[in-house]
């Protein structure tokens, strides 16, 4: 599995609900619990996807997902329909991503993978190296300010639009667009003392092992 693949182990995201969303939020909300289950099982894996992304390999990813639905049935009282489920969803599981960040800034959380290279297997290897790359990535972005992260992780990592990202953080575009530039810019130079992390960043520039849209140098 490349480096792109590893990021995106998951689809970041599903068609929309329409017009079955009100129905859905009424009967959550009246706290159905068949609705509720429906409604974390559709949610749950593409959740997790985009804490992944944020926070990368981690320890508490499974605990942040329930996390991330218990605000969401505690807010979906005021949800009226301006956008999907989904984008709701989302919201909350960027706020909870930002929460975290915010909070464990004196712990690491970091899960370091070991991995043998023993094997004459050169996909072995690739895997091995993969990983590497994107330790180094997301060791990188723990010296971010929250926002800044986030913003990066939702463009360079999850593909995600500059509107689409500035309306989950609640930000303006030209605060968003702000923030992924200084983001780009302190990978840049962490690169200049990481060679895996250079190595990473060059591999895009060139194509030889795609990075994540918007990575690019």
């Amino acid at each position: 599995m490349d480096r792109t693949s590893q990021l995106r182990a998951y689809p970041r995201s599903v068609s929309g609900s329409g017009s079955g969303d009100s129905d859905l939020v009424a009967r959550c909300v009246a706290g159905d619990r068949s609705a509720q289950r429906r409604l974390f099982e559709s949610e749950k894996r593409r959740v997790h996807a985009t804490l992944f992304r944020i926070l990368g390999p981690n320890q508490n990813l499974d605990d942040l997902v329930q996390d991330v639905f218990l605000s969401v049935f505690r807010s979906l009282h005021a949800f009226r329909g301006e956008s999907s489920v989904s984008t709701w969803v989302d919201r909350c599981a960027v706020h909870a991503a930002l929460a975290h960040i915010r909070g464990r800034r004196d712990r690491q959380h970091l899960e370091l993978v070991a991995e043998s290279l023993a094997s004459n297997d050169p996909s072995a290897e690739r895997r091995a190296l993969a990983r590497e790359a994107t330790r180094h990535l997301y060791a990188a972005l723990e010296g971010l300010p929250s926002k800044q992260r986030t913003a990066f992780a939702l463009s360079a990592i999850d593909g995600r639009p500059v509107g689409e990202i500035a309306e989950l953080m609640g930000a303006t575009a030209v605060a968003t667009k702000a923030r992924i530039w200084r983001a780009r810019l302190y990978v840049e130079k962490r690169a200049k003392s990481d060679p895996v992390l250079a190595e990473y960043l060059v591999d895009a520039k060139h194509g030889a092992s795609p990075a994540p849209k918007g990575a690019r140098p």
